[in-house]
């Protein structure tokens, strides 16, 4: 089983999540307060290449795996700066 559409489905699940992180902070003003909107920001970047790079994989005519693995790499740079994000977001209320 292919996971390029594994890799798709949740880049695109979590770009919404970062996004939303960024909405939220944005919209509550607590955006000049803490870093995590910019965190989140380099998240989106990482799950927007991902996303791009999945698709460039699914729609390549060789099987060589050449974009699902770069696909991986950016996608797991997307999930730990997420978690930095909401671990920044979270340690700045206390």
């Amino acid at each position: 089983m292919p996971k390029t559409h594994h890799i798709l489905n949740a880049a695109s699940n979590l770009l919404g999540i970062s996004l939303l992180i960024i909405a939220g902070l944005h919209i509550s003003d607590q955006a000049r307060r803490t870093f995590a909107d910019e965190i989140a920001w380099v998240g989106a970047v990482c799950f927007s290449a991902s996303c791009w790079l999945s698709y460039m994989e699914i729609r390549a005519e060789s099987e060589s795996g050449r974009w699902e693995g770069w696909a991986d790499k950016v996608f797991m740079l997307g999930m730990v700066t997420l978690v930095v994000s909401v671990l920044v977001l979270a340690t700045s209320h206390l």
